[in-house]
């Protein structure tokens, strides 16, 4: 999701993306831990996501 995209959208849909993509993070380090996943750097693009989303969310609750 790029940059763009996350400032085009509101803050409960912030917030709401941010529960989804921590429920996929989770859903990725179980299925690496039980058989190491294709492409392991999917982890580390849904951890920075995450953070990206929350920076995002704290602008946005700063600026009102």
């Amino acid at each position: 999701m790029k940059n763009s995209e996350i400032n085009a959208l509101t803050e409960s849909e912030i917030t709401e993306r941010i529960a989804a993509e921590k429920e996929n993070l989770t859903k990725l380090r179980f299925a690496h831990a039980i058989s190491p996943i294709e492409n392991p750097n999917r982890i580390r693009e849904s951890r920075r996501l995450v953070a990206r989303l929350h920076t995002f969310l704290r602008a946005k609750q700063l600026a009102k």
